[in-house]
């Protein structure tokens, strides 16, 4: 499977921003997906994930409550919805996904990484 991760951009900080994951090459109801993000000499961290099957959810603690995964099987997309969104988000975000995934927070648990999408807030 090829994710494509798109919707990133320039925002003021309060503002808010959709990034999505699209997924070709084979159906995407199968497949556990999650977001991660690196900023500038920064290690790369988790942000959400979604299970493939009862579409349960896992946030980081900087990220519970502004944001929210959610998936459309029939777009064969993953969106991730920012709000209040604060200058410590910006990065750049990628999505990811593994076959038949949970939620893991585990960036080794995935097998198929998509390219980025910058995310700049601005104060």
């Amino acid at each position: 499977v090829q994710l494509q991760a798109s919707g990133g951009g320039l925002v003021q900080a309060g503002g808010s921003l959709r990034l999505s994951c699209a997924a070709s090459g084979r159906t995407f109801t199968s497949y556990g997906v999650g977001w991660f993000r690196q900023a500038p000499g920064k290690e790369r961290e988790f942000v959400a994930s979604i299970s493939w099957n009862l579409g349960s959810t896992r946030y980081a603690e900087s990220v519970k409550g502004r944001f929210t995964i959610s998936r459309d099987n029939a777009k064969n997309t993953v969106y991730l919805q920012m709000n209040s969104l604060k200058s410590e988000d910006t990065a750049v975000y990628y999505c990811v996904g593994k076959i038949y995934g949970g939620t893991s927070n585990n960036p080794k648990q995935y097998d198929y990484w998509g390219q980025g999408t910058q995310v700049t807030v601005s104060s």
